[in-house]
């Protein structure tokens, strides 16, 4: 439980005392959250308590500054300068969080997110998008360690998926949250909300949807080219970046990612397959 010093904190940002308070499990960084009882109700409150978690929240404070809208959590206050990063927002946990995905469910998430692509955002505009299967070629073992793909599959493979990747670009003018999974979203009534808005950036919008799809189709949803058919080269952006990283040692400050890269490579990479007509895959992850 958090040390009183941290709840105090909570209290003066809050202008409430916290009458009780519980550790929120969850999430794939040691970051400390909780929900605190007040006398006007529950509140969530996020605290950086490692280096990285501390940077992630602290960018994840300056997008609360920046944008707002009914696909963002209510801000309700941040002290960012401090060692210990405090995000606090609206308490979500009476909310339905998926799976299992429906038609409606994920109607509501395209909707969602096509209002978030069309909110102004004086936000960094992404760069050049870092390519991905190239790393792979330069480097394939910690992909092959996967066990996903030979190294037969993936020297027939290599030249589409390269080409492929390099005709999609990032840059863009669209707010993109680019972490949309189950995980990091949830349905009040009529809407989706999407938390953990750290890597929010300007970009192209069509990644954003993209690098939602393998995670959907993983947990159950439909295939990821039935919401973005004919589209080959996101397709390679988006399992390259798994295929780069998935196999990669783990991370300290965020012990399961490397699960998360893994599960979403294992329906990005049939997915690609199909788009390209690459040789049959290893496994039947489809």
């Amino acid at each position: 439980m958090p040390a009183p010093v941290l709840l105090a904190r909570i209290e003066r940002l809050l202008g409430a005392r916290v009458v009780a308070h519980q550790r929120v499990q969850g999430g794939y960084t040691p970051a400390l959250r909780l929900r605190c009882e007040t006398a006007t109700g529950s509140v969530f409150v996020k605290a950086g308590v490692t280096p990285l978690t501390a940077e992630f929240l602290r960018q994840e404070i300056a997008v609360y500054g920046q944008v707002s809208g009914d696909f963002m959590p209510r801000f309700l206050a941040a002290d960012s300068e401090a060692e210990v990063p405090l995000l606090i927002i609206e308490d979500l946990s009476a909310c339905a969080w998926p799976p299992p995905w429906d038609e409606r469910r994920v109607a509501l998430v395209r909707e969602q997110l096509d209002r978030i692509h069309a909110t102004s955002a004086p936000l960094e505009v992404e760069g050049p998008w870092e390519v991905s299967w190239p790393s792979v070629a330069a480097d394939p073992l910690p992909f092959l360690s996967l066990g996903l793909v030979d190294s037969a599959w993936l020297d027939k493979a290599l030249p589409a998926l390269i080409a492929s990747e390099a005709t999609v670009r990032a840059e863009g003018d669209a707010l993109c949250h680019f972490d949309v999974r189950s995980d990091n979203l949830c349905f009040s009534q009529d809407r989706a909300i999407f938390v953990d808005w750290n890597w929010a950036k300007r970009a192209n919008p069509q990644l954003d949807l993209a690098f939602w799809l393998p995670s959907l189709a993983f947990e159950g949803g439909a295939l990821p080219e039935t919401i973005l058919p004919d589209e080959p080269g996101l397709a390679a952006v988006v399992s390259g970046f798994f295929a780069a990283r998935a196999g990669l040692p783990i991370i300290p400050d965020a012990p399961f990612v490397r699960r998360v890269q893994r599960e979403q490579l294992v329906t990005a990479l049939p997915w690609v397959s199909r788009a390209l007509g690459l040789p049959k895959l290893l496994i039947n992850a489809t």
